[in-house]
């Protein structure tokens, strides 16, 4: 099992721009979500609207998983496929109007996007996760071919919160 600090994960989540986010439908259906993401302050945030399948979902059940697919190249050699790497958590997910949110993730999720009261679409808001548990990772912080022993591309880190 690969050695791995919380503080390296939440720094390996922040240079990634793609998160999968699984939630339940008030249905108990499973669903998953690609979203563009933004950490700040051991929370990780992204936007939709309110009446989208999305915040409706995270209403009705605020618990969730998250994938963070790394992907991993062979330099040089780009023809040669590679699986991802991974990281993975359970959390509690929260909506916020887009106008509350923190000016550092506004910015960086909106890049100056005007923020108004909403249109036939919904209203813009904020989710925003909180990892709870552990960070359980496949391939972060190994080489490429270290990969192929799955005890040795396996680790486990605590959430810690910390400012990345």
């Amino acid at each position: 099992m690969v050695d791995i600090s919380s503080d390296e994960v939440w720094q390996a989540i922040a240079k990634e721009c793609f998160i999968v986010v699984g939630m339940v439908s008030a249905r108990g259906e499973a669903r998953t979500a690609g979203v563009m993401h933004h950490v700040h302050d051991g929370v990780l945030w992204f936007t939709t609207n309110d009446r989208e399948w999305k915040a409706r979902h995270i209403a009705a059940n605020p618990g969730v998983s998250v994938t963070v697919p790394i992907a991993k190249r062979v330099p040089f050699m780009p023809w040669i496929t590679v699986p991802a790497a991974t990281i993975t958590f359970s959390g509690v997910a929260e909506t916020v109007p887009a106008g509350a949110l923190h000016p550092d993730v506004r910015h960086a999720l909106l890049h100056g996007l005007d923020v108004t009261d909403g249109d036939e679409r919904g209203a813009l808001v904020g989710v925003g996760i909180r990892p709870v548990g552990d960070f359980v990772t496949y391939g972060v912080g190994v080489p490429i071919l270290a990969m192929r022993d799955t005890e040795r591309a396996r680790g486990r880190a605590p959430v810690a919160s910390v400012m990345v």
